[in-house]
């Protein structure tokens, strides 16, 4: 394996950003402090960062408490998740096994181990839960799934180990980030269709109502002068959520990777929304210019006056063909 591959994602997620790293690292701010992913999901755009030497802070968390034991352990214990690993045969009889035993009855490693091995092994690569929070996925027909991928986990628990890890909701993000950090929201999606709704991660799911929190939480953030970038489904929900002027919404193309129908697995369009102009020059421009990326600013109309007006991109900002913005800021 190339080095410089490594590290990569040691797990398979559905809404996984491997495919979509690119568009990300276009849109991302130039400069920025600690950044902070509260859907942690299989960690692909923070591996690309470290891999690319774009980041020196990083806080990740996830609601998602086997999850965020299987990173604590990557990044605390991975020799022995890899012995664990290496001692897991490749059948159906010892996947129903492990899967049957209670993750909170061991210890870190093996709860770490015992995830990793089922996302390899369990049918399409899902992580998926019940109301009673028990993971159900079945079997799934691998001839040779690579659950022990030494080289990967090694590198991995290097790029974690200055790393915050926590388990917390989303929303307590904004007790963390500071003015200049940046955050990246990876949320479960809204659905496209009837049939797609893969949200299940979490026994509780992840609804409308959450959506609606995490806009605001996105605002609040907004206020505080913490760059964000969230990606989403392009349904008109998330459309109508973050409509607001100071929201950048920019349509890419991504691949869908999870799907039951093989034949569906294709190209879609999905969002990445921002609050700061997503193109570099723009960016570079106002740093020169000693003027911030954006400027959240509520403006009571009895008291607004066009001197006070704020930075408004999301409705100044033109759209190129190949889907680049071109930021036209005013002050």
């Amino acid at each position: 394996m190339n080095d410089l591959l490594l590290p990569r994602p040691f797990l398979k997620w559905a809404g996984g950003k491997t495919q979509l790293t690119d568009a990300l690292l276009e849109r991302m701010p130039v400069y920025f402090n600690t950044y902070h992913e509260p859907f942690v999901g299989s960690g692909a755009l923070f591996f690309r960062l470290y891999r690319e030497h774009k980041i020196k802070q990083a806080i990740l968390s996830d609601i998602n408490a086997e999850l965020i034991d299987t990173y604590l352990a990557i990044r605390d214990h991975v020799w022995e998740v890899i012995q664990l690993l290496s001692e897991f045969p490749h059948n159906e009889s010892f996947y129903y096994q492990i899967r049957e035993k209670d993750p909170w009855s061991m210890g870190l490693a093996e709860r770490a181990a015992r995830m990793i091995y089922l996302n390899k092994t369990g049918y399409n690569g899902l992580y998926r839960v019940n109301r009673q929070g028990k993971f159900n996925v079945p079997f799934g027909r691998y001839k040779a799934p690579k659950y022990l991928d030494k080289d990967n986990l090694l590198a991995a628990s290097l790029a974690l180990q200055n790393v915050e890890i926590l388990c917390a909701p989303f929303e307590t993000v904004v007790e963390r980030a500071k003015p200049g950090d940046w955050v990246y929201f990876d949320p479960p999606y809204v659905p496209v269709s009837h049939t797609s709704n893969f949200t299940s991660y979490h026994a509780n799911g992840f609804g409308l109502q959450d959506q609606e929190r995490l806009r605001d939480i996105c605002v609040e953030l907004s206020k505080n002068n913490v760059y964000i970038t969230l990606s989403n489904s392009d349904t008109a929900i998330i459309r109508s959520l973050y409509a607001m002027s100071f929201f950048a919404i920019d349509e890419v193309l991504a691949n869908r990777a999870i799907n039951c129908n093989g034949a569906k697995r294709g190209k879609i369009t999905e969002l990445v929304i921002t609050n700061y102009p997503v193109e570099r020059a723009v960016q570079l421009r106002l740093l020169e210019q000693r003027l911030p990326y954006f400027v959240f600013q509520e403006r009571h109309p009895t008291c607004a006056s066009p001197d006070a007006a704020p930075l408004r991109f999301a409705a100044q900002v033109k759209r190129r063909p190949s889907g680049a913005f071109v930021g036209k800021t005013t002050r």
